[in-house]
């Protein structure tokens, strides 16, 4: 069963969405109701390789599907390919969501000592740094992730947001700039990019 954003049934079937299916009915350029589907079901079996067309369901016109395309991308990033190695990660994400974050440092550096080219536990310790105010250290993290998933707009935002607290409005427009450019559908990044060109706005007629 897959439910919408509004509460109501999308499908319900007896057996499991597979890939193939969920890739198919994405692809349903005539059904909002298939591409509903196939984006929220990808973020259960989808793979490294279907990045690229959820990233294109985020310009759907249809808002749920863009809203489910989100949440798969997320789901798909937070897999490694090692069923231990992703315990592991939820166990540094329970920890982080409790705010245990030296705990929570200490379990996503496990994890990238054993797996160092699973982006996400780079991520999530460039976002602990960056709650705990170690800017700099979020930012090493931040270029980690980028070097090994250009297209996380997670992290383009987390740049954004870094070099806000180090007082660099011009690089924060940048990067969540990149950020929108990917998914558009950032409404806070986007409210914060336009309030930058403002200030900066200002700051270049004062100065003249």
């Amino acid at each position: 069963m897959v439910l919408l954003s509004g509460g109501y049934v999308l499908a319900a079937a007896d057996q499991p969405v597979t890939r193939e299916q969920a890739l198919a009915a994405l692809a349903d350029k005539k059904s909002a109701d298939s591409r509903r589907l196939g984006a929220a079901q990808l973020g259960e079996t989808g793979l490294m390789q279907d990045v690229p067309l959820l990233l294109d369901a985020l310009r759907d016109p249809d808002a749920d599907v863009n809203l489910f395309a989100d949440r798969s991308l997320w789901k798909i990033w937070a897999r490694s390919g090692d069923a231990d190695v992703d315990v592991v990660f939820q166990r540094g994400v329970d920890q982080m969501n409790q705010q245990d974050f030296s705990e929570a440092i200490e379990t996503f550096s496990q994890i990238i000592q054993k797996k160092p080219g699973f982006a996400e536990a780079w991520n999530k310790r460039a976002t602990i740094y960056y709650l705990i105010g170690e800017y700099q250290k979020s930012l090493a993290d931040c270029e980690e992730v980028l070097r090994r998933n250009p297209v996380h707009f997670g992290v383009l935002s987390g740049f954004g947001l870094n070099y806000l607290r180090l007082g660099k409005p011009q690089q924060a427009l940048d990067y969540f700039e990149r950020a929108l450019a990917v998914n558009p559908n950032l409404a806070q990044i986007e409210t914060a990019a336009e309030e930058l060109k403002q200030l900066l706005e200002r700051r270049r007629r004062d100065s003249i």
